[in-house]
């Protein structure tokens, strides 16, 4: 659309309801974009038609709720509300079984004490002598444990975005407790994220941060895309580890 500025504009004085509905139809494809990448993790328990459905609501919201005023880019907002919202609709259909819950946490536990007993990360055979499971059970477990933590960093990512976007609220997220708490986590994700192997590093990287899916990442490292999610959902399992009491502020199970 030309002149978006001038649509934000003309939306920020009037709040008109065919303004709003011009700038839903200008967005929709960054609903379409997040829903994809969400899609790759839980794209065999949830309809991707589901989640752009759940986007499309996180959109509205952010529409509602932006300041165009404070100068911040509306497609870092909306995509952190977008994320948000089809987050949010997924856990309250809580797909995730409770055996897979249960395993997931065993899965963690086990590899915080080989972790401790052998001064190093555990290799796959250990993991599976320890868990008197096959070494395909244990690929399986840590590719399933991604899918538990649910978007993982994503969830970081976004209550960080959405408290620097939302500072002067008054409510517990400015708190002398929670700042410092917030800013705690953030030290021990970076001293996690500088622990992890190369590979894992620059897939937390790329994925995060840079935005690019799991295949473009593929084709980036020269690798097969499988692989790629291999070393993401041991990255994330590491952190998940490594971050003790605060992983629940990130990963939220």
């Amino acid at each position: 659309m030309d002149n978006i500025d001038k649509v934000w504009e003309q939306y920020a004085k009037t709040k008109d309801k065919n303004i709003k509905q011009k700038l839903i139809l200008e967005y929709a494809t960054l609903v379409k974009f997040v829903a994809g990448r969400l899609s790759v993790h839980i794209g065999q328990h949830v309809d991707y038609d589901d989640l752009v459905s759940y986007g499309i609501f996180g959109l509205i919201d952010a529409i509602d709720k932006f300041d165009y005023e404070k100068g911040v880019k509306f497609e870092t907002y909306a995509s952190l509300r977008i994320r948000g919202a089809i987050i949010d609709s997924i856990r309250k259909l809580d797909w995730v079984p409770r055996t897979l819950r249960q395993k997931n946490k065993q899965l963690e536990q086990t590899y915080q004490e080989l972790e401790f007993e052998l001064g190093r990360e555990p290799t796959e055979e250990e993991l599976a002598d320890k868990l008197n499971i096959s070494i395909d059970e244990v690929k399986e477990l840590i590719k399933k444990s991604s899918v538990v933590s649910l978007i993982s960093l994503d969830d970081y990512l976004e209550q960080n975005h959405e408290a620097d976007y939302s500072a002067g609220n008054n409510n517990r997220k400015d708190s002398p407790e929670a700042i410092y708490e917030m800013q705690e986590v953030k030290e021990l994700l970076k001293d996690a994220i500088d622990k992890l192997s190369e590979k894992e590093r620059k897939v937390i990287s790329l994925y995060y941060f840079e935005d690019l899916t799991l295949k473009e990442i593929s084709k980036i490292m020269d690798v097969s895309e499988s692989r790629i999610s291999q070393i993401h959902s041991k990255a994330v399992l590491r952190l998940q580890t490594r971050l003790g009491k605060y992983k629940n502020i990130l990963f939220a199970n």
